[in-house]
């Protein structure tokens, strides 16, 4: 339960309905009491047509200020008749209220003496005062669970500064888009004869960011379009997007951005003939003609995320406000925004290894696409989509306990070089309900980690060349292994253990423990130009680090060749380790 206690009038009748029906949206009791410069808030209900009784939760208590004590009457009655507490016990009375009865005071007009004390008394009961005039402030947190007092707050930001002072949770009970929404359309694909429109995938840039920020500078619910919306997008057609959200609570932390981010994910699948692969600069999202025939929008995306991060993170969300970029210059500022971010939070893990810790996570965000992929995440193998590292997965566990992000025991290590825990085979058999009987961490050619559609690379084997290559989902063209990402994905991202291939993150190449089983990065042949050089100040700090300084000018790109034949001569003359190393088939 909870209620506004109002006590005063408002400036004029608009006001005051304003404020009365956003609370009434709110499933709120508002409680009237006192007046100012003899207008009361029921009277200016009443003249601007408002229904008063029970049955619209518009209770008038009385025209004078003593008549508020019939609101601290009701919390007192809410704590005996749902908390169980015996009359009189006023300590746990004046607790049971101040945890669970989710009640405030707004002060509308001049706060005289009687106001005051009446205010002061609420303050017992850890109900605030939020005030529209210019009374002293009592900010500290102390006897209520924020502030105490709050003043003075403008007639539009009332409802949403005393909701936030009083730690009430936005419920978004409908999501008010015009296609079925639910987790019966997670694993739904829009093919060729489906599609509409779509953005990312390599076609253009789809980037998705989550930021924490300041309660004060973001509006609950906004959803702003920058940019053509689809309208003016023909069939067939694409588009980029940058969906940046930012998030505001008392209790979210900035760890907690990228769980929030790798919602975006299974949320918009959600949707009806809308399909979302992937996360962070490499999302893809393919619209279709159903989809569009009834009257989707890019807004709807906006719409969804507000709604369902209220309802899954209640605890830690008090806002949430979304902005959608589809200029491809707005898109590409974030991106480079986003790319910085990311950046930051990989590098979390820098310092840590897989033998530092006894825990590792799970990560079944995926299994709507491949039913038997289980992702383990250790601190130096990030989940293969890029999204999460260790050290989210763990912030993501302490947020959502019964969530896809689960503490893995390690247990008893069956072999070191390759990475195989007892303990992890257990938790994958299980997961993957049986599908999976065990799999290794460091290796691609011995029972590799299991993959999905969302990795961002692929690693594959060149035997002739005795190394491996990898390929980023944002390369289009040919590769040594004869395969593209888009085929390389098709064969072996539905969950499987494919020897001979395995997909990872981009920062998963220059962590210690990629691929040490077989070589590690030593084995590293190929690679795509714009993934070698984003990842080069890394590739050679990683090849110094094992004893190969000159290593990042040793691996081909598609420049040199996209054919093992190709890139053999080049690897030859330039003295690639991988071709004194011991055989890789064996």
């Amino acid at each position: 339960p909870g209620f506004a206690a109002m006590v005063g009038a408002a400036p004029n009748k608009e006001i005051a309905k304003m404020i009365v029906e956003d609370y009434q949206k709110r499933s709120l009791y508002i409680f009237c009491a006192a007046n100012h410069n003899g207008k009361t808030l029921i009277q200016q209900c009443l003249d601007a047509g408002m229904q008063i009784g029970w049955n619209t939760r518009i209770v008038p208590f009385g025209p004078d200020i003593s008549s508020a004590v019939f609101a601290l009457g009701f919390a007192n009655r809410a704590a005996m008749a749902f908390g169980g507490v015996k009359p009189g016990d006023y300590k746990t009375i004046l607790k049971y209220n101040k945890d669970r009865v989710f009640a405030f005071v707004n002060a509308l007009g001049d706060v005289g003496t009687e106001w005051g004390v009446a205010a002061a008394g609420c303050v017992n009961w850890g109900f605030p005062t939020i005030a529209d005039t210019p009374i002293p402030e009592i900010l500290p947190t102390g006897i209520c669970t924020y502030e105490h007092v709050v003043a003075p707050v403008a007639h539009a930001d009332m409802v949403q500064k005393s909701v936030e002072v009083r730690g009430l949770k936005v419920q978004v009970a409908n999501i008010e888009i015009p296609c079925a929404f639910g987790p019966a359309y997670e694993g739904e694909r829009v093919r060729g004869a489906d599609l509409y429109a779509q953005c990312g995938g390599g076609k253009t840039q789809c980037t998705e960011l989550v930021k924490m920020a300041d309660m004060n500078a973001i509006e609950d619910g906004k959803v702003v379009i920058v940019g053509p919306d689809l309208s003016g997008i023909k069939e067939g057609g694409t588009f980029n997007l940058g969906i940046f959200v930012q998030v505001a609570g008392r209790e979210f932390q900035e760890d907690f951005e990228p769980i929030m981010e790798r919602q975006i994910h299974h949320l918009i699948n959600y949707i009806q003939g809308i399909m979302h692969i992937g996360q962070r600069d490499i999302s893809w999202i393919r619209i279709s003609k159903a989809a569009i025939e009834k009257g989707f929008t890019l807004k709807d995306i906006g719409v969804v995320l507000h709604a369902k991060f209220h309802q899954d993170f209640t605890k830690i969300i008090d806002k949430v406000q979304v902005t959608l970029y589809t200029n491809k210059d707005d898109v590409d500022k974030m991106t480079a925004t986003a790319r910085a971010n990311y950046q930051t939070r990989d590098a979390r893990v820098d310092k840590m290894t897989d033998e530092d810790v006894e825990t590792y996570y799970s990560c079944t965000l995926c299994q709507s696409f491949a039913p038997s992929h289980v992702c383990t995440v250790s601190p130096e193998r990030t989940g293969l989509c890029g999204a999460y590292n260790w050290m989210d997965c763990k912030a993501s566990f302490e947020i959502n306990p019964t969530g896809p992000n689960q503490p893995i025991q390690k247990g008893e290590c069956l072999d070191p070089k390759l990475g195989q825990w007892k303990g992890v085979n257990d938790f994958v058999y299980k997961a993957s309900r049986g599908a999976v009987t065990h799999y290794n961490f460091y290796s691609m050619v011995h029972d590799p980690m299991t993959t999905c559609g969302c990795c961002e690379c692929i690693a594959a084997m060149l035997p002739a060349c005795n190394g491996v290559m990898t390929v980023g989902r944002d390369y289009s063209g040919d590769t040594p292994c004869g395969m593209k990402f888009t085929t390389l994905a098709g064969v072996m991202g539905g969950g499987a253990s494919s020897p001979g291939f395995v997909g990872h993150s981009k920062y998963n190449i220059t962590q210690g423990k990629f691929l040490v089983g077989d070589g590690g990065l030593l084995r590293m042949v190929w690679m795509p130009k714009q993934l070698k050089e984003e990842l080069k100040d890394r590739i050679v700090a990683r090849g110094k680090a094992m004893g190969i300084p000159d290593l990042f000018d040793k691996i081909a790109d598609e420049t040199v060749g996209i054919t093992e034949e190709e890139i053999l001569p080049f690897l030859q003359e330039k003295g690639h380790p991988a071709l004194s190393m011991e055989s890789l088939v064996g």
